[in-house]
């Protein structure tokens, strides 16, 4: 079988800003129709990397290349991609219809067939029945949506979306999460999504490249990047991790090297382990969490180490206070190896 081409694949890229290397000789290739995720925290090259690909910035070293075709030296506008921003920049004074409409006028395409398609795109986002309005007449899960339309509208074959999410509330932003996987599906558009929102990506993406220090961390599923971190780094950004150094995991689980344990992941108990392949741990409970859905324990084991437990919001538990004596429980199948012995 012939291996599909991908929508995006770098090369070495890297660029400089002065003495600082924001991207740092990254190779990666994104397939056509993937919800492709850009994660890390601010300054590690993440949206330095999409300016690449959209062309806003020119690369110190290395290639771009769009469905084969490098692009490397390509303006913004000869490169078949479009571009989804925080802010959505739509113009004030045109109507939501107008806005949508603006990439086919530049494009030369025709009245008629220009509404066609502008009606058609905010159909897809359930907008259409707004067309006429003003964007100050809609709300920001609203305006969102209509900058998606646009953006999608001229039908490129990459659409970047820059942290387009991140002005929004909570509950609208996870509504909107759940709406733009949906549009994605629909339309079939390789999506490169970036984002410092570790949940927002592992819940929106086909596969996520965690970014640290302008390098790929880690790329992976989303369950990969959560279940099996390669690092130190990607165990404790992406969701949270129990970390244990070398003298902790030697001493508490019995191997050498860095190891981390999700806190979901452990259980309190008031005896110690005796199942097989399970191992325990003394500690004093400092610290009940009620987070709703669970109850965040925060536990000083007597190792001189502080872990997180994370229990199911069970009514037949019963309520442990602050100072009562546990043992924090694991199996060594749920113990992840971030550094091994001898590297």
């Amino acid at each position: 079988m012939t291996e599909l081409q991908p929508a995006i694949r770098l090369t070495g890229l890297t660029k400089e800003f002065g003495a600082v290397t924001a991207v740092d000789h990254v190779d990666l290739e994104i397939g056509a129709g993937e919800f492709f995720s850009m994660l890390g925290p601010s300054g590690s090259g993440k949206t330095t990397v999409l300016r690449l690909i959209a062309g806003f910035e020119q690369p110190t070293n290395g290639t771009i290349e769009l469905f084969g075709q490098d692009v490397t030296n390509k303006a913004p506008f000869d490169r078949d991609v479009n571009t989804v921003f925080q802010d959505y920049a739509l113009f004030p004074h045109m109507s939501v219809l107008e806005n949508v409409a603006y990439g086919l006028r530049v494009r030369g395409v025709g009245r008629t067939e220009r509404r066609r398609r502008a009606m058609a795109a905010l159909e897809a986002v359930h907008l259409e029945q707004m067309a006429s309005r003003k964007p100050a007449q809609l709300s920001g899960g609203q305006r969102q949506r209509v900058a998606l339309a646009r953006a999608t509208v001229v039908q490129p074959k990459v659409l970047l979306l820059d942290e387009p999410l991140g002005a929004l509330d909570l509950k609208l932003r996870e509504q909107m999460q759940v709406e733009l996987k949906q549009i994605q599906r629909d339309l079939g558009i390789t999506f490169i999504f970036v984002t410092h929102d570790q949940e927002e990506a592992l819940t929106l993406s086909d596969r996520v490249a965690v970014f640290h220090d302008g390098r790929i961390e880690q790329l992976g599923t989303p369950w990969e990047l959560y279940e099996e971190p390669a690092s130190r780094f990607v165990a404790d950004f992406v969701g949270t991790s129990n970390l244990f150094d070398h003298d902790r995991s030697t001493s508490l689980i019995g191997r050498a090297g860095e190891h981390s344990i999700r806190p979901e992941k452990l259980t309190l108990r008031a005896q110690a382990a005796t199942g097989e392949g399970e191992r325990s741990a003394p500690g004093t409970l400092v610290e009940s969490i009620y987070i709703g859905t669970g109850i965040r324990r925060v536990i000083d084991l007597d190792a001189g180490m502080r872990v997180t437990v994370l229990e199911p919001n069970d009514r037949s538990r019963t309520p442990d206070d602050r100072g009562d004596r546990v043992h924090v429980t694991w199996h060594d199948s749920d113990v992840v190896s971030l550094i091994p012995p001898g590297t």
